[in-house]
């Protein structure tokens, strides 16, 4: 019997996930024939067929069990890789964090926080990305994520709020009843595709980018923030970007929506080996706190 490889696992997974070959190979990065011959091969060494082929691909009772297995093999590999690679840095861990938080969290919580961080700020498929190959030992994103191997830690919710300026606020009326439903699409500005606040921001109103008047590929709060003070649209602020925001922006004002107030959850994910280390408790602390002293200037 052959010895099987941490390519062929790797290979098989894809495709016991993706069950198609062309995803499968375009996830692992080779051509569909290389993936074909090394699924050929392993079921071959092993002496049992892993899937059972034609226009669509099953797994067959081995290959569920065999992939079940690969699933933790490769885990637990990430996971050596990491903790060799944090040895070599000195402990110092790698931390990903949406731009949405980063510049509002690090200044409260480095100052405070015993650990070692190399910290990466990127959009949220990117950190997923990293956490899974384990170029990243935690991220910290406000997206629901319900891999099997990861662990999640809630750290705030984060109200969304009105910006805009003191003439478009009143404009409104009465912002005691506001609702994301009634704001015109056409005065909505939004961060560029593929930030989860500007995904979050339209679907609490019910709309697709499309409806919004500006597409202005904005990468950062900050300049949305400086476009709505002087009168051009509105934006959604995160309640733990306000006092930041506020202070660089002296004309842009702020409205609470009516409840129940939309909100986003930020969470501290990582993956289940690391996240029984003790530095992975000790930062979800420190994160939480650091959020709490910023949001109570808000509330």
């Amino acid at each position: 019997m052959m010895m099987l490889t941490l390519r062929q696992l790797s290979y098989f997974l894809a495709l016991a996930e993706t069950r198609h070959f062309g995803q499968a190979a375009a996830r692992v990065h080779v051509t569909q024939p290389a993936l074909s011959m090394q699924i050929r091969e392993m079921e071959a060494g092993l002496g049992v067929a892993l899937i059972e082929r034609g226009r669509t691909i099953r797994l067959t009772p081995a290959g569920r069990e065999v992939a079940r297995r690969a699933a933790r093999v490769l885990t637990d590999v990430r996971e050596i890789e990491a903790m060799a690679r944090r040895h070599a840095l000195g402990g110092r861990l790698n931390i990903g964090i949406i731009p949405t938080v980063a510049p509002y969290l690090l200044p409260d919580l480095l100052p405070r926080l015993p650990l070692q961080l190399r910290l990466r700020e990127a959009q949220t498929d990117r950190l997923l990305a990293g956490l899974e190959d384990g170029t990243l030992d935690a991220i910290v994103v406000a997206t629901a994520v319900g891999a099997p191997d990861l662990v999640t830690v809630p750290l705030f919710r984060d109200r969304f709020l009105l910006a805009g300026s003191d003439a478009r606020l009143e404009a409104l009326g009465s912002v005691e009843a506001l609702r994301p439903v009634a704001l015109d699409p056409e005065e909505l500005l939004l961060l560029d595709e593929g930030h989860c606040l500007a995904d979050q921001a339209l679907d609490v109103c019910g709309l697709e980018r499309r409806g919004t008047r500006l597409d202005l590929g904005a990468s950062s709060l900050s300049t949305l923030a400086g476009l709505v003070g002087q009168g051009v649209g509105f934006t959604f602020l995160p309640e733990i970007a306000v006092p930041t925001e506020r202070a660089a922006h002296p004309l842009m004002r702020v409205a609470r929506f009516a409840d129940p107030q939309p909100s986003r959850d930020v969470a501290l994910i990582g993956r289940a080996g690391t996240a029984a280390e003790p530095w992975f408790t000790t930062l979800a602390g420190a994160l939480t706190q650091a959020a709490d002293q910023r949001l109570a200037q808000v509330r």
